[in-house]
Order: C-alpha cells, then structure tokens, then sequence
C-alpha cells in the first residue's frame, strides 16, 4: 500500500513538472504580447504625451498586468528620486529584480537592454525610432515563442508523465 502510494505521488510529481514547463511555454507569447502593448504606450506617453520617462514608466506599470506591472513600477522607482539612476541602469536594475519570474528569455531582455541605451538620452523622434525597433523584434520573438508553444507544450506535458512513469519502473 506504501509503495503503491509513493508510485502516485512520483507520478503526480513528473506530471505536475510537466504541466509547468507547459505553462512557460504557454505564457512567453502573452508575456511579449503585453511588453509590446507596454513599449506602444511609452511611445505614446514620449511623441505625444510628453510625459516625462519616470512618470510615463509609472503610468505604464499601473496599466499593465504582472510580472510586467512590477517591472515598469521598478524602473519608474529606479528613475526617480532618490535614486536617480539613468534609465539604462534602471531598467537592468528592474530586469535583473523582476524578470526571474516572467517567462521572457535572454532576447527579450536583450531587445530590452538595448533600448534603455536610447531612452532619454535623444530626441523624441530618435527613442521613437528605437521603440519602433525594439516592437519589430518583439513581434518576430512573439512568433518564434508561439511556434515553441505549439511544438513544445504538449511534449512538456507527456514528457512529465512518462518521466514520472519511468522513475517508478525504475525503483519498483
């Protein structure tokens, strides 16, 4: 009756693994998705709004949903005072805090890292031009993450089974 139980929970235990690496794959699109949304709007708040990029980040972060929204808030927080770092150092400062947690991979980060090099240090048009950028390789990172999606996430999920089905094979 032990055995048996700690059969299942073996099992259970790769399945749930399983469902989990599915669940990245899963939300890597829609994570890039809502940076898209959010690097929209900061171009937005920049051409038009002329809102300050502290205060833009700020207004970003409320507006989107986490782990984005603590990102964006993090950054905001970076840029102002007291701390007054420029937002190159902000931003890798909030990546390194709040991207852990999102499903986003080093390109995304790196498109990200990139752009902070640009903002607020040149002229309207110029960060739009960056921003414009930065959206044209997001949307194709979206594609290849939704490509992923479809190859991987159902094997993540079939692999967790049957590696939970081999581990009891193998002990019993």
């Amino acid at each position: 009756m032990l055995k048996l139980f700690g059969a299942v929970l073996i099992v259970l235990a790769g399945t749930l693994a399983g469902f989990k690496r599915a669940a990245q794959y899963a939300d890597r699109p829609r994570h890039i998705r809502g940076l898209i949304a959010a690097l929209q709007r900061l171009e937005t708040e920049i051409l038009y709004g002329f809102t300050p990029l502290p205060e833009a980040l700020r207004r970003i972060g409320l507006q989107s949903k986490d782990p984005l929204r603590a990102f964006f808030m993090r950054a905001a927080e970076e840029m102002s005072p007291p701390h007054d770092r420029s937002a190159e150092e902000a931003i890798q400062r909030a990546m390194d805090a709040h991207f852990k947690t999102a499903s986003l991979k080093g390109t995304e980060q790196e498109i990200l890292r990139q752009l902070s090099c640009t903002l607020g240090t040149s002229d309207r048009s110029n960060q739009s031009t960056h921003i414009a950028l930065a959206l044209q390789q997001l949307k194709q990172e979206e594609t290849v993450a939704r490509e992923d999606q479809g190859k991987y996430e159902k094997m993540s999920k079939s692999l967790g089974l049957l590696l939970g089905a081999l581990i009891v094979i193998l002990i019993f």
